[in-house]
C-alpha cells in the first residue's frame, strides 16, 4: 500500500470501478476482439495488446482493435459492420473466461460489515455490466450500478459520479472512488470525491502512480487499513 500526501477522510459512500478493479475481463473481451477481427479479414490482436486498449468503453476498444492502434478511426463501413459481430460475440462469453482479481471478495465483505455504502461505476455498457457482475457473484454487493450508457457522459467526466452520489444523497466530499485508471483519477478529482487506485488492472500500460491518486493499493485487502488510518 502507498499512501500520498493527502490524509484520507474516512467516506460515507464507495464507488468502485468494474473492469480492472474487481474483475479480470480481458481473457474474455481479447476472444471476442480476435473473433471480431478474425472474421473481418484482419489481424487477430491477442490479449497483451487488448489489455492496452481497454478502459474507453466498448466502442472505443472495437475502433483501437479494427485500427491496431490507440488513435485513429476506422472506415465507417467497417466499424458498422465490425459492432454487432462484438455486441453479439460479447453477450455470449461476458465471465466464460473472466476471473475475479485476488482480494475482491475480503475486501467487498469488509466493505459490506463496515457499513459503508456501495455503488459499482463503469464506462462498460449496461446490457453487459449488469450481467457481468450478477455471474461473477457480485451485483448484490452495490446499492447502485452506474453503466457508460446510464449518463451522457462517462468517465473521466464526472458525471456518472455527480449522478450516484444525488442519488444516494452523499456530499462528494464524504465519498470515495475505488478504480484502476487515469480516468478514475480524472472522474474523481472533478467530482471532489477522494480517489484510491489498485496497482493492477487497465491504465494503457501507465503506472497508476502517475496520476497522483490519494492512495495505491495492492489488494482490496488493503481497505481494511487503509480506511482505519482515515480520520
Amino acid at each position: 500500500m502507498n499512501i500520498m500526501d493527502m490524509m484520507l477522510t474516512k467516506p460515507k459512500m464507495i464507488l468502485i470501478d468494474v473492469d480492472g478493479t474487481l474483475i479480470d475481463s480481458v481473457p474474455d473481451l481479447t476472444f471476442c476482439i480476435d473473433e471480431m477481427v478474425g472474421s473481418l479479414g484482419l489481424p487477430r490482436r491477442g490479449e497483451k495488446q487488448v489489455r492496452l486498449w481497454v478502459g474507453n468503453g466498448t466502442e472505443r476498444l472495437i475502433k483501437r482493435a479494427l485500427v491496431g492502434g490507440m488513435d485513429g478511426e476506422p472506415d465507417d463501413n467497417l466499424y458498422a459492420r465490425a459492432l454487432p459481430l462484438f455486441l453479439n460475440l460479447y453477450a455470449r462469453n461476458i465471465s466464460t473466461r473472466s476471473r475475479l482479481y485476488d482480494g475482491v471478495e475480503e475486501g467487498l465483505a469488509y466493505l459490506r460489515a463496515a457499513g459503508y455504502r456501495l455503488g459499482a461505476v463503469t464506462n462498460k455498457p449496461g446490457r453487459f455490466t449488469l450481467p457481468l457482475l450478477e455471474q461473477m457473484g457480485l451485483l448484490d454487493d452495490f446499492e447502485i450500478v452506474v453503466s457508460g450508457d446510464s449518463c451522457p457522459k462517462k468517465k473521466p467526466d464526472p458525471m456518472p459520479l455527480l449522478h450516484t452520489a444525488k442519488v444516494l444523497d452523499v456530499l462528494p466530499s464524504c465519498a470515495m472512488m475505488l478504480g484502476d485508471s487515469k480516468n478514475d483519477v480524472l472522474a474523481a478529482r472533478a467530482a471532489g470525491f477522494q480517489i484510491v487506485c489498485v496497482n493492477y488492472g487497465y491504465n494503457h500500460g501507465e503506472d497508476i502512480r502517475d496520476a497522483e491518486p490519494d492512495a495505491v493499493l495492492n489488494s482490496l485487502t488493503e481497505l481494511k487499513a487503509l480506511l482505519a488510518r482515515a480520520a
